[in-house]
C-alpha cells in the first residue's frame, strides 16, 4: 500500500511538472505574439504572472526586460517628470536583464538584452557621460556574439547593437573620447557590424536605416542611397517601421545632390 501511495505521489509530481512546463512554454509563445501585435501591457502582465510561477526562468526574465524597453521607447519624454518615468522603466528593463543573465549565464540572448537595456539608459543620459555603461554594452555584445546560441535574429541584433555603439561614439572627436575610455569607437567597425547584421537578417528596416546613416556620416552617398531605398522597399516588421520609412524618404531628399 505504501509503495502504491509513493508511486501515486510521483505521478502527481511528474504530471504537475509536465503541465506547468507546457503552460510556461505556452505563455512564452503568447508573449511573443503579443509583442508582435504591439500589445505590450498585456504582454507584461502575462510575463509577470509567469515569473511568479517560475522566477528563475531566463526565458521569462529576458522577455520581461524586452517588454519594459518596448514600453519605455514609446512613453512621452517632453517634461522632466515624463523623462524621469521613462528612465525608471529602462531601469526595470536593466534589472530584469541582470536577472536573466544570472539565470541564463550561458545564453547569448541574456547578454544581448542587458546590452540593449544599458544602451537605452546610456542614450537617455548621454553616452559620453556614462562611459562605464557604454563599455559594458560593448562587452555584453561581444559575449553574446561569442556564445551565439540564441538564434539567428538575436545574433544579428547583437551585431547591430555593437555597430550602433561604434557609430554613436564616432560622432565625437576620437582624442576627446579616449580620455573617457571610449577611444575604441570606430565608424568603419560600426559599418562592418551593420553589414554582418544585415547578412543574417536582410530587409529589416532598422538595420538598413542605421547603416545608411553611417554611410552618410562617412560620405558614402551612393551606398547610403542604396540602403535608404531598401528601408522603403522592405516589409514592415517592427512597430516603428512606418516612421523609419518616412525618415528614409527624407534622408533621400536631403542627399539627392550629394
Amino acid at each position: 500500500m505504501k509503495h502504491l501511495k509513493y508511486l501515486s505521489l510521483l505521478f502527481v509530481i511528474f504530471f504537475t511538472a509536465l503541465t506547468f512546463g507546457q503552460s510556461v512554454e505556452e505563455a512564452l509563445k503568447q508573449a511573443d505574439e503579443l509583442s508582435a501585435q504591439k500589445k505590450h501591457k498585456e504582454e507584461l502582465d502575462l510575463l509577470l504572472a509567469a515569473e511568479k510561477q517560475s522566477p528563475q526562468n531566463f526565458e521569462i526574465l529576458w522577455r520581461i526586460s524586452r517588454t519594459y524597453v518596448d514600453i519605455g521607447e514609446h512613453l512621452p519624454g517632453k517634461t522632466d517628470e515624463q523623462k524621469e518615468e521613462q528612465l525608471k522603466v529602462y531601469q526595470k528593463a536593466l534589472d530584469y536583464a541582470e536577472k536573466s543573465v544570472k539565470a541564463g549565464s550561458d545564453k547569448s540572448v541574456t547578454y544581448l538584452r542587458r546590452a540593449i537595456a544599458n544602451g537605452r539608459i546610456a542614450l537617455f543620459k548621454g553616452v559620453f557621460s556614462v562611459a562605464s555603461i557604454v563599455n559594458s554594452v560593448k562587452a555584453d555584445c561581444e559575449k553574446a556574439l561569442k556564445l551565439n546560441n540564441s538564434g539567428t535574429y538575436h545574433q544579428a541584433l547583437s551585431h547591430y547593437i555593437l555597430g550602433r555603439t561604434h557609430a554613436k561614439l564616432s560622432e565625437k572627436w576620437a582624442p576627446a573620447r579616449a580620455v573617457l575610455g571610449l577611444g575604441w569607437g570606430d565608424l568603419e567597425v560600426g559599418i562592418q557590424e551593420y553589414l554582418k547584421a544585415i547578412k543574417l537578417k536582410p530587409n529589416f528596416r532598422m538595420f538598413h536605416l542605421d547603416l545608411a546613416k553611417a554611410y552618410i556620416e562617412d560620405d558614402q552617398y551612393d551606398n547610403a542611397r542604396e540602403q535608404l531605398k531598401k528601408v522603403i522597399s522592405s516589409p514592415e516588421e517592427d512597430e516603428d517601421d512606418d516612421e523609419r520609412s518616412v525618415e528614409a524618404k527624407k534622408l533621400l531628399e536631403d542627399i539627392k545632390n550629394e
